[in-house]
């Protein structure tokens, strides 16, 4: 694909991911939330919660990278969820 065609692509990308990576955001900032008051009361945190927010983190990543021509690896949904770059303990 040339250069052209695929700066073209990517204004399509940057419509379709940004949409679904913001409306996901929501969700991520309502869960931290909920794991921020958990973690108050419970004194551990959820797992569960953190990974789902890393997941979002890895594609925000991955979708500023492809916008700003760092790299080419399409974000979410144009490609598979990226794994995530961190690891819970």
């Amino acid at each position: 694909m040339g250069e052209r065609v695929e700066i073209f692509m990517r204004i399509i990308v940057l419509i379709v991911s940004g949409i679904i990576i913001d409306i996901w955001g929501i969700f991520v900032f309502l869960l931290c939330v909920v794991n921020w008051i958990c973690t108050l009361f419970v004194g551990k945190r959820m797992k569960n919660l953190a990974e789902m927010s890393e997941i979002w983190n890895t594609q925000v990543y991955t979708y500023y990278r492809y916008l700003t021509l760092v790299s080419n690896k399409r974000p979410f949904p144009f490609t598979s969820l990226t794994k995530s770059f961190s690891k819970f303990g």
